[in-house]
């Protein structure tokens, strides 16, 4: 049965355990940052980091408050990134999980490409041209094992089972929050596979926390329809 993740911001301290726990699992480097003014570190997703705990201070109702967002891969249920390949040997779902994979072989795709279809702005590329992201930490899934973010979380904001239990748990959780955080919701929980609560305006937390049908849409970019369009006369030209 398809996974969903269900991740409760209202519940997030900040504490970076998913982000170091993902770090662990992947076998990922360190990477050398600088002080830029806040506590996120590092400032954005790279190659090298799969999830990011963002960080904001917003003045809200004239009280300060701190925003976090365990930011990560939503593995779209119609992933923009996986149409736009047109390869299944670089970026494929597995249909056990749904999660949105990607191999070595992205190094064959156009990586700038791939990386404008995406609506949350998430796959990072390598200077050869690789893309990676966050994978579900599908080897872990498949061996009855939570992924190494949910295992390490000590709050309750990481959550991962089969999707029709993490949705039910998140309209749950937000009918709970609501006479708290009159403007809590949960974003585009019918297309994707992570779903986020947010106690505030999605738009506070960071640019792309949210996408709106219209950036759904357009994930779809203008190459994979031209390569539509011209795909009848090129199977003429193979006659």
């Amino acid at each position: 049965m398809e996974k969903s993740f269900f991740i409760d911001t209202t519940l997030c301290t900040a504490c970076r355990g998913c982000q170091v726990a993902c770090k662990q699992w992947h076998d990922l480097p360190a990477e050398s940052t600088k002080n830029l003014g806040t506590f996120q570190n590092p400032p954005d997703l790279s190659f090298m980091t799969y999830k990011l705990v963002r960080m904001k201070e917003e003045i809200i109702d004239n009280k300060l408050n701190w925003l976090f967002f365990p930011d990560q891969c939503r593995h779209c249920i119609e992933a923009p990134c996986l149409q736009i390949a047109e390869n299944a040997s670089a970026i494929y779902r597995d249909d056990a999980t749904g999660a949105i994979l990607y191999t070595a072989k992205t190094k064959d795709l156009d990586a700038d490409a791939i990386i404008d279809s995406c609506p949350y702005n998430i796959p990072r590329k390598r200077e050869d041209g690789t893309i990676s992201k966050c994978d579900m930490c599908n080897d872990r899934v498949h061996n009855g094992l939570k992924p190494a973010c949910v295992g390490t979380c000590p709050t309750g904001t990481m959550n991962f089972g089969d999707r029709e239990e993490m949705v039910a748990m998140a309209n749950s959780r937000l009918a709970e929050v609501k006479p708290k955080y009159p403007k809590a919701s949960i974003l585009n929980p019918d297309d994707v596979n992570v779903i986020y609560l947010v106690a505030q305006e999605p738009k506070l937390y960071y640019d792309y926390a949210v996408a709106s049908r219209s950036s759904m849409e357009r994930g779809i970019s203008r190459k994979v329809a031209l390569r539509r369009m011209f795909s009848p006369f090129a199977s003429l030209m193979r006659v």
